[in-house]
């Protein structure tokens, strides 16, 4: 970490994990949603645009409005810009390498995310390479990605009964079902459209942020 760079913040063990569309808005649209729902009670942020051209022009500004609201920021997919950014961590899928890898490159406090899909087998791996943290999924249907394949609940108490690190539920999740996915053993419940796809994502944030409280 260069000097006057602060460190990675930690991925936190409960809460509201927002993930960014990847819908064509523009970078000051992208923005004031992403401070909405920094404001309605998110606990992290990733950040995920499959074209370079964009990445480069919204995630610097993203990253520092995550940075002022003491929130983690994570880079999907993308382990360099995760690197030159200095971001408080990255999100590795099937085909984006291992997390040990990416623990070498980002260093012993980053955090390093693997989407674990419906098995907890890779998840324990992931762990023992040095994940922070596993996500599951898609538990519903999504929109965002409708052709993922299915994930059962039963994964998630499985995964919690075997890991130490923090479980993540993704796909199609809303305040109405995400109790249900917590109750079954999630930490944390990441949302796409069900925060960003809202009318009003800072009261979107909020509702999912309740549930924190209540389940």
């Amino acid at each position: 970490m260069s000097p006057g760079v602060p460190g990675p913040l930690p991925f936190p063990r409960r809460g509201l994990y927002a993930i960014t569309p990847d819908d064509g808005r523009t970078p000051a649209a992208l923005l004031e949603a992403v401070m909405a729902v920094l404001r309605g009670g998110a606990a992290v942020l990733q950040y995920r645009c499959k074209s370079a051209q964009r990445r480069r022009d919204e995630g610097p500004a993203l990253r520092d409005a995550c940075r002022q609201a003491g929130v983690p920021f994570i880079v999907n997919d993308d382990l360099d810009l995760a690197e030159e950014w200095a971001a408080d961590g990255v999100h590795l899928g099937r085909e984006d390498g291992s997390p040990a890898a990416a623990r070498q490159r980002l260093g012993a406090s980053a955090i390093v995310g693997v989407s674990c899909y419906d098995s907890v087998e890779r998840a324990h791996n992931a762990e023992t390479a040095g994940a922070s943290y596993v996500a599951f999924g898609r538990f519903f249907p999504s929109r965002t990605k409708p052709q993922a394949p299915p994930a059962r609940p039963d994964t998630l108490a499985a995964a919690r009964s075997r890991l130490k690190i923090p479980v993540v539920a993704i796909g199609g999740i809303t305040p109405t079902n995400g109790g249900e996915l917590l109750r079954a053993g999630a930490d944390v419940l990441a949302v796409i459209d069900g925060v960003f796809g809202a009318g009003d994502p800072e009261a979107a944030a909020q509702r999912f942020a309740a549930l924190f409280h209540s389940d």
